[in-house]
């Protein structure tokens, strides 16, 4: 049984409860009980979704549970099978400190349409529409970002790279600065950075460096559904999540990962804004009530709706 178009409004509710539940813990400094309050409203609306679903790429290995975690088969049964990578709360610190782009995001397959990866590292590289198909991660940043000018019409100075904020990529910004880029380093959130690469109203050209698999495979969803293009490669932090992948049918841990390899066939993508940034607005709380702005996408048609919703707390329960 094939993905109907109306799980991906289901899904819309999966990431606009976790974001509303999240959100009343913004800017209280507590990552583990906001993350934990989004992964339990995500669980609820998941398990009252008619399908036969899987986690397969979510918060870590099965004895980390109560997050929803690789392994974990969760919606009433019946329905159409399908894979789920998801990340009840993208952005733990963020949505903590109450800094912006925090979000909630899910993404749906038919089975093997998602990269069955451990929760581990992965060099990540980037691009909207324009720069499809110029990019390979085996080539070095320099070249990269020449490519990526090239194929955009633009100078090499005129491209804005999305990096990570982490002491591992020091090389790799000096490295683009070097060769003329802009730089817009980030705390946290490269799903959005990484989706931000394929919208004309977002200054950035290139997402590149070392964040979590989870992330770079619900990305890739995403990018499928909007024409852009990422490629990525494994980063073991240790022999134990080398071998856990080897073990979930990576034969090749270095292998470079294409699109295909990351994200294929048919796939949905739904996230919620927890807090406002340049993709999507944040939860707003009223009296009674809130607002959410929610994106969709599926990759059959290409088609991007943007929902903006009013919750009334009085006749719902989160």
């Amino acid at each position: 049984m094939t993905m109907d178009r109306n799980l991906a409004l289901e899904l819309v509710r999966t990431t606009e409860a976790a974001a509303l539940s999240s959100a009343r813990l913004m800017g209280r400094g507590d990552e583990t009980a906001a993350d934990q309050a989004a992964v339990d409203a995500m669980r609820n609306a998941l398990n009252r979704i008619e399908m036969d679903a899987t986690v397969v790429i979510g918060e870590g290995e099965r004895d980390e549970a109560p997050m929803l975690y690789i392994g974990e088969k969760v919606g009433m049964g019946g329905g159409p099978k399908v894979e789920l990578a998801l990340d009840p709360l993208e952005g733990t610190t963020i949505c903590a400190t109450g800094g912006p782009s925090a979000l909630s995001v899910i993404a749906a397959a038919e089975e093997e349409g998602f990269l069955h990866a451990p929760d581990t590292y992965m060099d990540k590289l980037a691009v909207g529409p324009e720069a499809r198909g110029a990019i390979d991660i085996d080539k070095g940043p320099t070249e990269n970002l020449q490519r990526v000018a090239e194929a955009k019409g633009v100078p090499v100075d005129e491209l804005t790279v999305v990096i990570l904020d982490r002491p591992r990529h020091e090389k790799l910004i000096e490295e683009v600065r070097q060769a003329g880029s802009r730089i817009m380093l980030i705390k946290d959130g490269d799903v959005s950075a990484a989706i931000a690469t394929c919208s004309r109203e977002q200054p950035v050209d290139v997402l590149m460096g070392i964040g979590g698999a989870p992330e770079g495979v619900i990305a890739a969803a995403a990018l499928r559904c909007i024409g852009g293009e990422i490629q990525g490669r494994l980063m073991p932090r240790n022999e134990r999540e080398a071998e856990r992948a080897k073990a979930m049918g990576m034969r090749d841990v270095q292998a470079k990962l294409t699109m295909d390899c990351l994200a294929r066939g048919d796939v949905m993508f739904a996230a919620t804004g927890v807090t406002s940034g340049n993709f999507l607005k944040g939860v707003r709380f009223r009296a009674q009530g809130a607002l959410t702005q929610s994106v969709v996408m599926r990759s059959r048609t290409m088609t991007v709706r943007y929902i903006e919703a009013e919750h009334n707390f009085r006749h719902k329960l989160l």
